[in-house]
Formats: structure tokens, C-alpha cells, sequence
């Protein structure tokens, strides 16, 4: 009985030995590769353990053949709604998706086993077993991988390579569509991964290849495709395609499962002719272990574009006088063929805001232009800027209607360059300061502006309309602006107009009447998209909104590239 018990032990041993021998003499050994250097297409036979999984005969991911019955792939791949065994169909000594060779075997699928501990979503323990219906003979185009065996080091730099029917690289392209194509790869220890997926990502059950420095880096290929590396003539699969890039710059790795961590589970399924396993070892030390990620060099967060600010602004009493450089300055020059025609103001980053009236005559975006930062028409300006305007749109209502210029390029703010805030609803109540500014015909060509007070409209009082104590309008100050300060910040509450063309408009009637901008606040809306907020609430509306054109694009964290990059993975793999 002693006897047995040792011969037992011994036969135990030699079964859980990190070597599987049952696929040695066959594995990892391709007739046709003598691949060396370089990513490309590749030759017929070249990678013979590569597979095609395919859902009710398209194309859905890469796999590798481990014994004559087995493939093994990405747990995502297998749990992927809809797939079953039914459905699912692996092709094998293939080399262009579009064609058919002699070499090419199709099988049907019996048994498909995701391990375990995979939790959909995730990327850890992403990895899978495809039983096929019947043994495969194998051939040139044909053959098992070896697979890296529990303790199998890979270390930074470890050549490898990445093969399948993806992109590859955004530079290398098949000669025709659908060729398999590879690309040689280098490993990256789980610290530098970390570095560009984020800490905290990786587990020890995942690989990284690419490049991290110069060079094309690892792109998509094929989900579940593997990863192999070259030892004693010998292909060794360390990695199955869990998370590949788009090829979009050197510091995001493709991410793998890692196939040494899972040769007990994979040897519990197969029973049979089990596949087999070799310890793949890393010369030289392992520098992962002492690298740590850069810091990368502060950065300053460009503060919120604000509207109503004006730096140089301190107006508080006064009358009609000539205005000074940068105290109104949301206010813009609109020029047709050279030549002032009407006032404007900056509302967003690239949109100004002036009077319809003023394109009845020239509605053609390229024969106009927009100055900002101007003070006088006719003498020097240091801080002024000239833009192009690409589009114009007028309002469509019965009454006053206002129009908003496209701009061709976004000025640089500055103090002498603002938008200004609209009225979208805010009240200006009776008595309130507000200021009218405009380049009146007849005066030097020099900016004036006015004070004038919020009164009550009486018998033309409605809720579209806004009146102020009596001044005097010329034609150039058609499509200015009528302002008035709130919480600090400078709000238009109606755009100037000249009515019936007049050279200028004195009214008898001490009470002058405006149509507020408010009555404008869908059509601006549908231009300018969400309103430019004051600086006292800036902070707030950030939070809830969501910038569009007048406010710039807004600030994503890392997570949303992260999930940005998942959705291009699954886009690759079902197209």
C-alpha cells in the first residue's frame, strides 16, 4: 500500500509541475515564422494558433488555439449579449477575412467557459475557453501556442508580438482589406502602466505592451488575440487583447490578460491533453520595481470665460461725455467694406450681438467685419483686433429684431476686450443707472456714451419693453448697446435702434422705449447656446451647465477619456 501512495504522489507531483508536457512537442513552434523585426502584414502561416471568432458568421474577435480542441480568448468576448454556442464559429488557418484557402477549417462551437471571477465591465480576469466540436489536424497553418506558465516573469522591454484582423497601427495597412497584420511590441512593467491608465487600474492578473517611448505605439488589433513572445524557438503566449489603444499616442499601452495567472483554472477545465505550459524568464533585473511615475509640471487651470466684467470701468455719475479706452469694453465696430456703419457688443467668445436694421441693405457676412478694442475710428488703437464674420442671423419678429454675427476667430480677452452679460430674464427696476455708448455721427469719430435711467414706460409699458429717461440717438449708435450694472457685472438690456433711418432721434417725449433682449432669448439661445454667466455666478452655473460655443468646451476629468477610450474598443469590436 506504501508503494502505491508513493507512486501516486509522484504521478501528482508531476501533473501539478508548472510545466504542462502533454502539448510540448507540438506548441509555439510555426513552420512559416521566421519573424524577426518590424510590424506589417503578415506572411501566410505566420501566426498558426490564431483564430477567428466569428457571431452568426461576422467577424468578432481573435483567439488562440492551445491544444487540438481549445481556443482560448477575452472573457468580454465570450459574455458578449447574444453569444452562445449555437452562434459562435471559429475559423482557423486563416488569412484574409474576405477569401477562403485551402488551409482555412471552420468549426462549430460546444462549450464556451468564462472564468469565474470575471465581472462584466471589467477588465480583470478577462479571459475565456472555447471548446470546439470536434479535434482539429494539425498543419503548416495550423498549430498550438505555448502558454506562460505561473511564476513566468516578462520584464520592461520584453519584445513581443500582437497579430490580428484589427488595426494595428494607424500607419501600417493591409494590402487588402481584412489581411491579418501584426506589430512587434515591447513589455511595460505594471508601475509605468500605471502611469498612463491611472494607479490603481492594473491588477496582477494583467500584462501592458507597447511602445513608451518614440515609435508607433499598441493599438486595437483584435479583442481576445494574443500576445507572444519568443523563448529557446519557442512562441509563448503571455497576454490575451483586453484593452488596446487607438493608436493615438505613446502613453497608453494595450492592456492584457495575463495568461500565467491562470494556469491552474485553465488546467482544471481541460482535463485532456492538456496545454502546455513553459516558464518564460526575463533576463537581467526587473526595472519596474524601481520606477515611479513622473510628476508631471503644475498646471494652471485657465479660470471660467465671465461675462459683464470691466476692469477699467468705474463709472458712477455723469452725463454725455466722450468715453476712455477700455471702459465699455464688450463694445464692437461693425464695418462694411471698410467703413463704420453700427455699433455691437461681444456676447460669447465668438459671437456679437447688434440692430437687424443695420443689414437690410448688405446681409452678406463676407462684406462686413467686426473691431473689438477700439476707441476712436480715426486715430490709434494699441488694443484692438479686426475679425472676419463668417454668418449673419436675423430675428424673425414683428417689431425691433436684433442680429448676431458670427465671428471667423475667438479674440483674446482682455481688459479692453469683454463680453458683455444678457438680459435673460433679469429685472431693471425703476430709478436704475444704465449707460447707452455708441460712435455718434459728427463727433471725431471717438466712442461716446450717456447715462440714463430705468423710468416708468405708463401707457407703453409691457413686459417685452424697457423705458429710459430721454437722449439724444445718431445713426452711427444704431445696434449699441443700452447697459446697466447688476451685482457687479454688466448686463445689456436692449439693443439701440434708429428708427425709420434718421440721421439722428431727440425725442420731445421725456420717456424713450427699448424692446428688451429678453423677448430675444430663444432665438439667441439656439445661436450662442447656453447664456455667458456673471462672474458672482460663474462658480455655480459650472457646476449644472454645460459650456457650449459662449463658453468654450468644457474641462473633462481623466475618467471621462478613460470611458471615451472604452467605447472606441467596443465600436472595434463589433464592426
Amino acid at each position: 500500500m506504501a508503494l502505491y501512495k508513493v507512486i501516486c504522489a509522484a504521478t501528482l507531483l508531476t501533473l501539478l509541475t508548472q510545466e504542462s508536457h502533454s502539448q510540448l512537442d507540438v506548441c509555439g513552434r510555426p513552420p512559416l515564422n521566421t519573424k524577426i523585426v518590424g510590424g506589417q502584414e503578415a506572411s501566410a502561416g505566420s501566426w498558426p494558433w490564431l483564430v477567428d471568432l466569428r457571431f452568426s458568421e461576422v467577424h468578432l474577435c481573435g483567439g488562440s488555439l492551445i491544444n487540438n480542441q481549445w481556443v482560448l480568448t477575452s472573457a468580454q468576448c465570450c459574455s458578449s449579449e447574444g453569444v452562445g454556442p449555437d452562434n459562435l464559429t471559429v475559423v482557423l488557418g486563416l488569412q484574409n477575412q474576405q477569401g477562403s484557402g485551402s488551409s482555412q477549417v471552420s468549426q462549430t462551437v460546444t462549450q464556451i467557459i468564462v472564468n469565474p471571477n470575471h465581472i462584466s465591465g471589467s477588465f480583470d480576469n478577462d479571459i475565456c475557453l472555447v471548446k470546439l466540436s470536434s479535434p482539429v489536424n494539425f498543419t503548416n497553418y495550423i498549430q498550438p501556442v505555448c502558454l506562460a506558465a505561473q511564476g513566468s516573469t516578462f520584464y520592461n522591454g520584453t519584445d513581443s508580438w500582437l497579430s490580428g484582423w484589427g488595426d494595428t497601427a494607424t500607419n501600417v495597412s493591409s494590402n487588402s482589406p481584412g489581411n491579418l497584420t501584426e506589430l512587434e511590441l515591447l513589455i511595460l512593467g505594471n508601475r509605468q502602466c500605471n502611469c498612463s491608465f491611472g494607479r490603481g487600474l492594473l491588477t496582477s492578473n494583467m500584462i501592458c505592451a507597447g511602445l513608451n517611448a518614440g515609435g508607433q505605439v499598441s493599438c486595437q488589433g483584435d479583442l481576445g488575440g494574443p500576445l507572444v513572445s519568443k523563448q529557446g524557438g519557442r512562441w509563448i503566449q503571455e497576454g490575451i487583447v483586453t484593452l488596446g489603444n487607438d493608436c493615438t499616442g505613446p502613453n497608453f499601452p494595450a492592456l492584457f490578460a495575463r495568461v500565467s495567472q491562470y494556469q491552474s483554472w485553465i488546467n482544471s477545465q481541460i482535463t485532456s491533453n492538456q496545454p502546455g505550459f513553459l516558464t518564460f524568464m526575463s533576463n537581467g533585473t526587473d526595472s519596474d520595481l524601481s520606477f515611479t511615475c513622473p510628476v508631471p509640471p503644475p498646471t494652471t487651470t485657465a479660470p471660467p470665460v465671465v461675462c459683464g466684467q470691466a476692469p477699467l470701468n468705474s463709472r458712477i455719475l455723469g452725463g454725455s461725455s466722450v468715453a476712455t479706452a477700455g471702459v465699455w469694453p464688450s463694445m464692437a465696430s461693425l464695418r462694411n467694406n471698410g467703413s463704420h456703419v453700427c455699433g455691437g457688443t461681444l456676447v460669447a467668445l465668438d459671437f456679437v450681438l447688434s440692430d437687424a436694421n443695420c443689414f437690410s441693405s448688405s446681409p452678406i457676412a463676407s462684406e462686413w467685419t467686426v473691431v473689438l478694442g477700439r476707441l476712436n475710428q480715426n486715430g490709434s488703437n494699441p488694443f484692438e483686433v479686426t475679425l472676419k464674420v463668417t454668418n449673419i442671423t436675423l430675428s424673425n419678429f414683428t417689431g425691433s429684431n436684433v442680429a448676431v454675427l458670427r465671428l471667423a476667430t475667438r479674440p483674446t480677452l482682455s481688459n479692453h476686450i469683454q463680453p458683455i452679460c444678457l438680459d435673460n430674464g433679469q429685472t431693471f427696476t425703476v430709478g436704475s443707472t444704465c449707460w447707452a455708448a455708441g460712435w455718434s455721427a459728427g463727433q471725431g469719430g471717438v466712442l461716446q456714451e450717456v447715462q440714463t435711467s430705468v423710468v416708468n414706460c405708463g401707457n407703453a409699458s409691457t413686459s417685452d419693453s424697457i423705458c429710459t429717461s430721454s437722449f439724444t440717438l445718431a445713426q452711427g449708435d444704431a445696434g449699441g448697446p443700452m447697459m446697466c450694472k447688476l451685482g457687479g457685472s454688466w448686463f445689456q438690456a436692449a439693443v439701440l435702434s434708429v428708427q425709420n433711418n434718421s440721421t439722428s432721434q431727440t425725442r420731445a417725449d421725456p420717456v424713450m422705449v427699448f424692446t428688451k433682449l429678453s423677448r430675444f432669448q430663444t432665438f439667441l439661445a439656439q445661436i450662442l447656446g447656453t447664456f455667458l454667466s456673471p462672474a458672482s455666478t460663474s462658480s455655480s452655473t459650472a457646476a449644472t451647465t454645460t459650456p457650449t460655443t459662449s463658453g468654450g468646451a468644457p474641462a473633462h476629468s481623466p475618467i471621462f477619456f478613460f470611458h471615451l477610450l472604452i467605447f472606441s474598443v467596443c465600436l472595434h469590436v463589433f464592426s
